[in-house]
Parts: structure tokens; sequence; C-alpha cells
């Protein structure tokens, strides 16, 4: 059977991209960042734990991305640093991660001839959008450290396919949430906060809006592009066709738990002026058309499932602690 590599398989979009493979029937490696506790994240409380083959090793390191992708057919390359308060503090780290991490993959994959790579981008390369809805020919503006990383790492995965004709599909998923998200991500900062007794939380900017795919309808669509055959070379859409503002999140998340929530603006969440996005709005309708892919999943049935996960598993937060 072909053999699956997924990089950053211990994340929150990797680990359930992770267990879907399984259940579709894949033979999946998962490559997860070495620790000296052996630790592989979010996959250690996995029902598929016991179905698929852990590697450790670092994206940044090209031998451990080589030995990880032997005996592969294909890879989903999610791994990356995806803070974006973080990458004002040490934008090299995004660099050296998510650039240099891509052209690992990207070279060991060439040298190994795979023959289905796909390179995971963000809705955040487009920067605030400049008409609605997005799709994938608008233009990409780096209006953060993170994000210009990423466009970089996009570009070079093209690079490789128009000039050593490497089977590369571009990823570009819309604002995932969902079960085992980083509470540095606005649904989980505001469910933790509200779960944990705190009366008034705390919050960045209001009104930015996003679009928002529920975390398996996201991994859904990873593997209906990696399956699809007409997208080589090319970016393709994951997201909803719909937007909702930080503050609508609040007030959905409040009808859905019935109880008031109370907003207090804090200042060190707030991204510089230039650098926020103000609105992101997804056209779908390439992957609509080229792929079998749709979403499953409403925004209130999404964040209902958000949340019955956090109740169960809050002990993995501390929402009274900005984390950036």
């Amino acid at each position: 059977m072909k053999k699956i590599l997924v990089t950053g398989a211990g994340g929150f979009i990797g680990s359930h991209l992770v267990e879907k493979l399984v259940e579709s029937g894949e033979n999946v490696k998962a490559l997860v960042r070495y620790n000296s506790k052996n630790n592989w994240g979010w996959l250690e409380t996995s029902k598929v734990k016991k179905e698929i083959e852990v590697v450790t090793g670092d994206i940044r390191d090209y031998d451990s991305v080589y030995s990880a992708l032997k005996g592969c057919s294909e890879v989903y390359h999610l791994a990356a640093l995806i803070g974006i308060p973080y990458s004002y503090v040490s934008p090299l780290a995004y660099i050296k991660t998510n650039i240099e991490g891509t052209y690992n993959i990207l070279q060991a994959s060439k040298e190994i001839e795979l023959e289905n790579i796909l390179v995971t981008s963000t809705s955040e390369t487009y920067g605030t959008a400049q008409y609605v809805p997005i799709d994938e020919i608008h233009p990409m503006v780096g209006q953060s450290p993170y994000s210009a990383s990423k466009i970089a790492a996009d570009q070079l995965a093209i690079s490789y396919f128009l000039s050593f004709n490497l089977p590369v599909k571009i990823v570009r998923p819309f604002n995932t949430y969902g079960p085992r998200q980083s509470a540095r991500a606005v649904i989980p900062t505001i469910i933790a906060q509200v779960l944990s007794g705190i009366t008034k939380i705390k919050l960045g900017s209001l009104y930015p809006t996003r679009d928002l795919t529920f975390v398996k309808d996201t991994a859904d669509g990873f593997i209906a592009i990696a399956k699809a055959k007409d997208l080589f070379g090319e970016i393709t859409n994951i997201g909803m066709n719909n937007e909702h503002s930080v503050l609508e999140c609040v007030q959905i998340i409040s009808e859905i738990l019935n109880i008031s929530i109370e907003v207090d603006s804090d200042e060190s969440r707030v991204r510089p002026k230039n650098s926020e996005v103000e609105r992101l709005v997804c056209n779908n309708s390439k992957i609509i058309t080229q792929t079998k892919w749709l979403p499953k999943y409403s925004f209130k049935q999404g964040l209902a499932e958000t949340i019955g996960w956090l109740q169960d598993n809050l002990s993995y937060y501390k929402p009274d602690i900005y984390n950036i």
C-alpha cells in the first residue's frame, strides 16, 4: 500500500487529518517534532494512535525530513509556525520553519520522486480583502512576517512545479476552528475564558471578519484536493464563502451557552494597525467544482462540537494567560 507522510501531524489540523486518512484506509506515517519526552502532541490521545507509524524529527532539518519521506509516495505538509503575534517577535523563526522547512519537503520529495505533494498555505497570504469573495487569483500581501513567510513558501513550491515538474498542490485554508485548536486562536480563546468562569473576557480587535471552517471539513478538503487529478501547480482555497466578525462569534457562543458575555478590549492582543487583516471571505467555487468536497458542518454545529470538547478538556488550556 502507498504510504502518506503528514508533517505537523501532532498539531490541530494535522491530527484531525491523520485520523481522516486512517479512517479512509490509508497507510499513514506521522512526522512530529522531536522532543525529549517523545510526546506526539494531539496524537497522544488519538483513537488511531496504534494504527500509524510515528517518526520524530524537525522540519528545519533536511536529513530528518528526507528520512521521514523515504518509503512514501505522498506528503501532506502542514508543519509550520502559525501564531501571528509571535511572528512580530521573531520573524527569523518563521523564515527558518516555514520557508526552509518547505524547501526541505520540496527538495527531498524531488530526490525521492514523490507522486503527490500538498503544501499548506493560509488565507492570511491575501491580506485584507481587495474584493470579496476572495478567489485564488486575488493579490497576495504580506501584512505580517507570518503571512510573508507563507507567501514565500507558496511561491517556492510553485517554482518547483514549474522548474522541475514536481507534482505540487497548494492548499489554502481560510480560518479553521474546532477541537484541539491552540488558545491563541479567537474561537478557543472566547470559549475557554467563558468556561473557566471569567466574567469579562479579554479580546483584541472585535470587528475584523473571518471565513470560518470546522476542522473536520478542512481535513476533508485536504483529502479531496489530494485526490484531484487536475490541481497540480495550482492554489485551491478551502472555506465557507461566509464571514463572521469576532464580536459576532462572541454573540453566537453566548447564545449556544445561554449566558451573557462581557468583552474587555485588551490592547496587548491587538495587531499593529497596518498589519491587521480586516476582512477575509472565501470564494470556494474552485474546490466545489473540481473536487467532491462539500462542508458538512454549519458554523453553529461546529461551535457546539467545539464547546463540548472544550468542556471536557479545559485542563489543557490556561485561559487567564495570554500566550502570543
